[in-house]
């Protein structure tokens, strides 16, 4: 009783300390919503809003995360697992009860750019350190059009977060730390194409949301900004100029796989085909252009060059005597002895970018799992590749992802058992 008591106690004092500490951090806090937005908008306003908005939310890729595998649209409910535990996302449908039918055009920037909502904090995986340099037009037209969806009487789920991180108000800590103050993603040096692609990939796309790694605070780490990350067991990988060479990319034939999710480099999956689904192929090619010239560091896509091909290297005999019967017998049948694919059914090996990656983590996730069939813009379709993690130990695993990363990938590959091991339990 005594040591439950003094538990009791401790968590209170561990408590009341964060909550202090929130609200007198909260003081510091700084908003980037400006008094123009308290007024309300007017009917015409926000029908002509609205038309805009339509594009704005699908280039934010707002449906997505918003609407449940199977669920009602904009009535939230689909997980995300983060290492504090899973929140699920929210209804943001003009539902009264439910949604954001009752917020005001204020109430709603403040959430989308500040983070903080109508009840509270937001967590970030709202990605609003992201969304916190876009246009008061643009947060304008997303509310407008969100404010023409139907109502979804579809109750918010409870997030499942262990203590203290379940407490919203702590997140003034993390606001404090990630949230910056530099809202600007236009530079007068570069040209309008240039700066376009960066505000799409900065704010509305937030591609550094998942393709920046993660500092202890789970901020995006600045300095390495887009260099990719792991989310959720793969490998979000390095979209930089240098990343995107390392891959077979060019910017022509970037800006053309957001748009249809296929390439000679591979096809889409995970949740980058959810992206291309929801929200890219959607998107103007005058915007897709602007984003690929903007991750190559261009000002004029013209100006582009495709990328050296890499030097292939030599691939040790015993690797080869061991690796390639394995991809022969379960492989080559779709793949073709070569890696080259059948042109659309199945995607090839000898340019594909997965082999090409700094890390094994994704082939390796690809050959255990396997990938579901997937419809593509266009009518195009992958047939599903099925695991065979059940029918490989963890050598002959290895050797075949070492043989494939030398063969077609051309860079020297040393994965171990000892690391499958750990990719197969999903470390």
């Amino acid at each position: 009783m005594i040591r439950k008591l003094f538990w009791t106690i401790a968590g209170a004092v561990v408590l009341g300390a964060v909550v202090a500490g929130a609200i007198f951090l909260g003081l510091f806090e700084k908003s980037v919503v400006g008094k123009d937005v308290d007024q309300a908008l007017t009917g015409d306003q926000m029908k002509d809003l609205a038309k805009r908005g339509a594009y704005v939310a699908v280039a934010a890729d707002c449906y997505a995360c918003h609407t449940a595998k199977g669920g009602a649209p904009w009535a939230g409910g689909l997980p995300f697992k983060t290492p504090f535990g899973t929140i699920y996302a929210t209804n943001i449908s003009p539902d009264k009860d439910n949604g954001i039918g009752n917020w005001t055009r204020a109430e709603f920037h403040r959430a989308v750019r500040d983070g903080v909502g109508k009840h509270g904090h937001l967590y970030p995986a709202m990605p609003y350190a992201s969304y916190r340099k876009m246009t008061a037009e643009d947060v304008d037209a997303v509310y407008a059009y969100l404010m023409t969806r139907e109502p979804m009487k579809v109750a918010n789920k409870q997030n499942e977060l262990g203590f203290p991180f379940g407490i919203r108000q702590g997140l003034t800590f993390w606001n404090l730390f990630n949230l910056h103050s530099d809202l600007s993603t236009a530079d007068q040096a570069r040209s309008p194409v240039w700066n376009r692609g960066r505000y799409l990939a900065d704010a509305l796309a937030h591609c550094g949301e998942c393709h920046t790694p993660r500092n202890l605070l789970q901020g995006m780490r600045q300095d390495a900004y887009l260099q990719g990350s792991v989310i959720e067991g793969a490998n979000a990988p390095d979209i930089t100029k240098g990343g995107l060479t390392q891959m077979g990319f060019t910017p022509p034939v970037l800006a053309a796989f957001m748009k249809s999710g296929l390439s000679a480099q591979g096809a889409m999956t995970g949740q980058m085909f959810e992206v291309v689904h929801f929200s890219t192929q959607y998107m103007t090619p005058d915007d897709l252009s602007a984003l690929s010239a903007y991750l190559f560091d261009l000002d004029d896509l013209s100006k582009g060059q495709a990328p050296a091909a890499s030097s292939p290297i030599s691939v040790a005999p015993e690797l080869t005597a061991s690796a390639r019967p394995t991809y022969l017998a379960l492989c080559s049948g779709c793949h073709g002895v070569e890696g080259q694919g059948i042109p659309h059914v199945v995607v090839p090996l000898d340019t594909n970018a997965t082999l090409r990656l700094t890390s094994a983590r994704n082939l390796v996730r690809s050959v255990v799992e396997g990938i579901p069939a997937q419809q593509f813009p266009g009518l195009e379709r992958m047939q599903p590749m099925p695991g065979f993690g059940h029918q490989l130990d963890d050598r002959q695993l290895a050797d075949l992802v070492n043989w494939l990363r030398e063969s077609w990938g051309n860079q020297e590959s040393r994965l171990t058992p000892d690391e499958v091991k750990q990719l197969r339990e999903g470390k």
